[in-house]
């Protein structure tokens, strides 16, 4: 084998997963697009979970506020 055939691999296959990942990709944004996520508020069952795991890693925490940092 040629150091330019090996080249020639090298690019065809740089070139293949670049198409490949681009691909996916646009699937990626029309999912995205036909299926865009539901704007919901912090659930009550998700402040238990977070006021347990504290409880449980911190005895005797009291979770007071939970807020969202954008």
């Amino acid at each position: 084998m040629n150091s330019i055939d090996l080249v020639t691999i090298c690019i065809v296959a740089f070139i293949g997963v670049f198409l490949l990942l681009s691909i996916l990709a646009v699937i990626m944004r029309l999912i995205i697009a036909v299926f865009p996520e539901r704007a919901t508020g912090t659930g009550e069952a998700i402040l238990a979970v977070i006021s347990t795991t504290y409880k449980t890693h911190y005895p005797g925490t009291i979770i007071t506020r939970v807020e969202e940092v954008l």
